[in-house]
């Protein structure tokens, strides 16, 4: 499985950085390691966070993408979904099920059957 994940990191990297996303860039943490990215975030225009880089540790899981990566700032910012240690906290960066932060439920993230 490890190795189904590796070619789909590297891919999707290389697909990357052939095509940037404005406010963006990857790249690996270690050239060994296609598990751990390194990421920085460039603030919007006209927003609280203009002007900022913002720099974060992804790091995927191995049976990725399966599982969600986890990731964590590395440079302070302010955000609802970033606790103070800079680990991010959403309900799409969990693995399924409740949250492990107690703040989502499982059986409310499910569609009602019909």
């Amino acid at each position: 499985m490890a190795s189904q994940a590796s070619l789909l990191l590297q891919k999707q990297l290389k697909d990357l950085c052939k095509n940037p996303v404005d406010g963006f860039s990857a790249g690996l943490v270690d050239d060994s390691n296609v598990f751990e990215w390194s990421v920085t975030i460039v603030g919007p225009p006209d927003t609280f966070y203009e002007g900022g880089f913002f720099n974060a540790i992804m790091s995927f899981p191995p049976d990725y993408p399966n599982s969600p990566p986890t990731m964590k700032f590395t440079t302070d910012v302010w955000h609802p979904n970033v606790y103070t240690d800079g680990t991010v906290c959403i309900s799409i960066l969990h693995p399924p099920g409740d949250d492990p932060n107690g703040y989502e439920l499982a059986k409310g993230m499910e569609r009602e059957q019909r």
